[in-house]
């Protein structure tokens, strides 16, 4: 994975997969979809002897989003997310009480990204895909060999397209989209383990059978 690392941490009751990219090299973090467990969170990046940068949001659903006002407390960065996503952001509170749980609703404004734009961890190179569906601002993250594809495409399922904001059709459109990455690129979802594209293409029915690039 070029000279970024990658940690995955499980937080909260919906086990939503936080991932914490290091580059040590240049001493830089950065923590992607940060659902809960902050302090957990934050004892992370400093074990891993780098400085935390920035918090990438793959999208605002409340439970990739609930560390989000902690973690700025004690490490002022800024938030990187699809503006279509604001109104889940806005309301990431109000969304867990109706499943009972409950979550600091994080109140810092976010900077837009979108299709096309490039974040770099140290310098290694993550280009921003929007792939709707699961939410309409959802993006996932691919660089150093790996997509981190949110609550778009899991091992051996996808994300629910029942929820409010969701789109089955944007969705579908979206797996189309991801059936194309090289088969080797490793997939670090949302929930549940990690996997690849050569693994889904074979295996997950909702992957089978989507275009696949010349040559794969």
């Amino acid at each position: 994975m070029s000279d970024v690392r990658v940690e995955q941490l499980t937080v909260g009751p919906l086990e939503e997969n936080c991932w914490l990219l290091t580059h040590p090299a240049s001493k830089s973090a950065v923590l992607i979809d940060p659902g809960e467990e902050p302090e957990r969170l934050l004892a992370a990046v400093d074990r891993s002897g780098c400085a935390l940068q920035a918090i990438w949001l793959t999208h605002a659903h409340f439970d990739h989003v609930g560390a989000v006002a902690a973690i700025l407390r004690e490490r002022p960065v800024p938030v990187l997310m699809h503006a279509l996503d604001e109104p889940l952001y806005a309301l990431a509170s109000v969304s867990a009480a109706k499943w009972g749980l409950v979550v600091e609703q994080p109140t810092t404004a976010t900077e837009a990204i979108a299709e096309g734009d490039v974040l770099d961890c140290g310098g290694v190179a993550f280009a921003v895909w929007h792939v709707p569906g699961h939410a309409p601002g959802h993006v996932a993250f691919l660089g150093a060999g790996f997509c981190i594809s949110g609550d778009v495409l899991f091992a051996g399922s996808i994300g629910r397209t029942d929820l409010p904001m969701c789109d089955p059709r944007a969705m579908q459109r979206s797996l189309e989209r991801l059936a194309t990455l090289p088969p080797e690129t490793q997939v670090l979802s949302g929930h549940g383990p990690a996997t690849t594209i050569a693994r889904e293409s074979a295996q997950n029915p909702f992957l089978r059978g989507l275009a696949r690039p010349i040559g794969a």
